[in-house]
């Protein structure tokens, strides 16, 4: 387990496939962890492996270990609370008269 100023949970390893599009129509990549693991607000997912790179034009599964890190109660608390705040940094907002195109 780590200790942080938060609060720790459980830690575990478990197996993932990583899928990764480098396409014109998509620029992506998914990772789907073996079983049914619900990762919650504040959770921690670090895949192993050496990196992935994918040539534009293809598109790539590759299977991976990764390590899922519990967040305590407190540190699961202070995401929610403080992720619509972060959210917004990422919102563009224009106020202009112009009509967009």
């Amino acid at each position: 387990m780590r200790w942080s100023l938060f609060g720790g949970g459980e830690r575990f390893d478990v197996g993932c496939t990583v899928d990764v599009q480098n396409t014109f129509d998509s620029l992506h990549a998914y990772v789907e962890l073996d079983g049914d693991i619900a990762i919650e607000p504040g959770d921690e997912v670090i895949v192993h492996g050496k990196p992935v790179e994918v040539p534009y034009g293809e598109h790539q599964v590759f299977r991976r270990t990764a390590t899922v890190q519990r967040a305590g109660w407190l540190e699961r608390t202070w995401t929610r609370l403080t992720g619509d705040l972060e959210f917004m940094e990422l919102c563009e907002f224009s106020f202009s008269e112009e009509a967009a195109l």
